[in-house]
C-alpha cells in the first residue's frame, strides 16, 4: 500500500483521464460500490485464489472469549471483507438496482482493490482496477465491444504493440471431456493448465496426474493442442483468430462437441467484428488464439482474454465472461462479461507524455509583491483555463522551476511589484 507524491499522482490522474474518456467514448457509464462486500459473498468458491488473499473485518462487538472460541472458524470471526475484485461487488450492484438500469447495461469502475499479496514489483496490497463491463447481453457483440474499446483505450495511451490472448472456457471444457477427463476434476485441472508457463509442460503433467487426471490424458492433451511439440508455453504460441486457424490447432471437427466448434466460431466472429470496428483486415487485429489461456477465476463460463504486451514478461489486464455469477444473487441467470485493465502495470508504460496536462503555470513572485496583486494574478490565469501555483523567488531558482517542472507545471513568469497580467511574459519550461 502506497504513498503517492504530486508528480505521481498527477501523471496518475492524467491516465485516468485517457481511461476514462475512451470508455464513456464506447457508452460506458461510471457507478461506485462500497469498498467491503458481504464475508460469504466474498467466499463463495467463484474467485479461485483471491478469496484466500482477502482482508476481512472482525465482527463488532465480539470479546476476547468469543474471538478465542471462534478462531478456527473465519466465517465466524468475520461479516465483511475487503473486496479483493470489482467483478463480485458489481454482480451483486446489478442484482440490487436491475430495475433501475438498461436492459443492457454498459459499466465502468474504476476503483482500488486489496488482496494480502507478498509485496513484489507489480504486486502490491491496495491497487487500482479498470473494469468495463456490459449486463444482458449474451451475444459476441458484448465481447467484440468490451475488446474494440479496449484497444482503442491502448491506442489513446500509446501503448502500441499490445495483444489481446483470447480463449472460451467451452472450448477448454470439451477438449477436456474428449480426453477423458470427467467434470468431477476438470475444475482443478483448469487451474494447473493456468500454470503452463510457470511450471512447464511435465509440471502441468505431474501435477495434473497428483490431482486424479490419468497422467496419459494429461499428457494427450498437451500434444493434441500444439501437435509435434512436448507442449510450449502459451506466450510462444501465436494462432490468428479466424475458424479455420482455431480448428487447426484442435482435434478433427467431427470429433469436437458442437459446444467447442460453436465456441471457435464465436471467437472468429468477434475477431471480425473487432477488425471491422478498427477498418482493418482480420489478419491485422492484434487478437491471437491460445488454447491453454484459462485465467484462474472460477466464475468464467465462456471468453476469457489476457492482455500481453512485448514489452514485460506479465499480463496487463484481461477478463471474460461469467454468465452465471449474478444469478447468484438474483435467482435468475443473467448474460454477463468485462475486461479489466490493470492499472497499476499500465501506469508505468505510459510515457509521460502521452495524457497532455492542460496549461500549468508558476507564478514565481518577489518578496515585496502585495498578496492582493498576487491574488488578482492567479485568478487572471485560472479564468484563462491555467492551473497555477505562487512560488516565492529563491536564491536557486534553477531548483525550483526543475521541481515545478516535475510536479507536471508546464511554463513560469516573473511577477514583481505592480505588475498586471498584461505585463508578464510567460515562458515554457523546459
Amino acid at each position: 500500500m502506497r504513498d503517492f507524491l504530486p508528480a505521481d499522482k498527477a501523471r496518475r490522474e492524467r491516465v485516468l483521464a485517457v481511461i476514462r474518456d475512451r470508455y464513456r467514448a464506447h457508452g460506458f457509464d461510471e457507478i461506485e460500490t462500497p469498498v467491503v462486500e458481504e464475508y460469504a459473498r466474498l467466499h463463495a468458491g467463484i474467485g479461485g485464489d483471491n478469496e484466500k488473499l482477502s482482508f476481512s473485518v472482525l465482527k463488532r462487538g465480539m470479546d476476547a472469549d468469543a474471538i478465542r472460541a471462534n478462531a478456527d472458524d473465519p466465517a465466524a470471526l468475520s461479516d465483511l471483507g475487503l473486496r479483493y475484485d470489482l467483478t463480485v461487488p458489481l454482480a451483486r450492484f446489478y442484482a440490487s438496482h436491475r430495475a433501475e438500469l438498461p436492459a443492457v447495461f454498459r459499466s465502468i469502475q474504476i476503483a482500488p482493490v486489496w488482496r494480502a499479496e507478498r509485496p513484489q514489483k507489480g504486486r502490491y496490497r491496495q491497487f487500482l482496477q479498470c473494469d468495463i463491463d456490459i449486463i444482458g447481453d449474451a451475444s459476441a457483440r458484448a465481447e467484440a465491444e468490451l475488446l474494440a474499446a479496449s484497444l482503442d483505450t491502448l491506442d489513446a495511451l500509446g501503448l502500441d504493440g499490445g495483444t489481446i490472448r483470447v480463449n472460451d472456457r467451452r472450448i477448454l471444457r470439451g477438449m477436456l471431456n474428449l480426453l477423458g477427463i470427467g467434470d468431477d476434476v476438470s475444475a482443478s485441472a483448469l487451474i494447473t493448465l493456468d500454470k503452463l508457463d510457470k511450471i512447464g509442460p511435465d509440471g502441468v503433467v505431474a501435477e495434473l496426474r497428483d490431482n486424479g487426471v490419468p497422467a496419459d490424458a494429461a499428457a494427450e492433451y498437451l500434444r493434441t493442442l500444439l501437435p509435434g511439440t512436448d507442449g510450449a508455453s502459451s506466450t510462444g504460441l501465436s494462432v490468428p483468430v479466424t475458424l479455420e486457424a482455431i480448428l487447426r490447432v484442435l482435434p478433427p471437427v467431427n470429433l469436437l462437441p458442437e459446444e467447442v466448434r460453436q465456441a471457435a466460431a464465436d471467437l472468429a466472429g468477434i475477431a471480425e467484428a473487432v477488425a471491422a470496428a478498427r477498418g482493418i483486415p482480420v489478419a491485422d487485429v492484434p487478437l491471437v488464439f491460445d488454447p491453454f489461456l484459462v485465467r484462474g477465476m472460477g466464475y468464467y463460463t465462456g471468453t476469457i482474454f489476457e492482455l500481453a504486451h512485448p514489452s514485460v514478461g506479465f499480463s496487463l489486464g484481461g477478463g471474460g465472461r461469467y454468465d452465471g455469477m449474478i444469478g447468484r444473487f438474483l435467482g435468475q441467470d443473467v448474460p454477463a462479461v468485462g475486461f479489466s485493465l490493470g492499472f497499476e502495470r499500465i501506469v508505468d508504460l505510459v510515457s509521460p507524455g502521452t495524457a497532455t496536462a492542460s496549461d500549468a503555470v508558476v507564478l514565481v513572485h518577489d518578496r515585496d509583491v502585495p498578496v492582493a496583486q498576487l491574488a488578482r494574478l492567479k485568478a487572471a490565469f485560472v479564468g484563462e483555463g491555467a492551473r497555477v501555483r505562487l512560488e516565492q523567488r529563491t536564491k536557486n531558482l534553477k531548483g525550483l522551476l526543475e521541481r515545478a517542472t516535475a510536479d507536471g507545471y508546464t511554463s513560469f513568469a516573473t511577477v514583481t511589484a505592480g505588475q498586471e497580467r498584461a505585463d508578464l511574459q510567460v515562458k515554457t519550461l523546459d
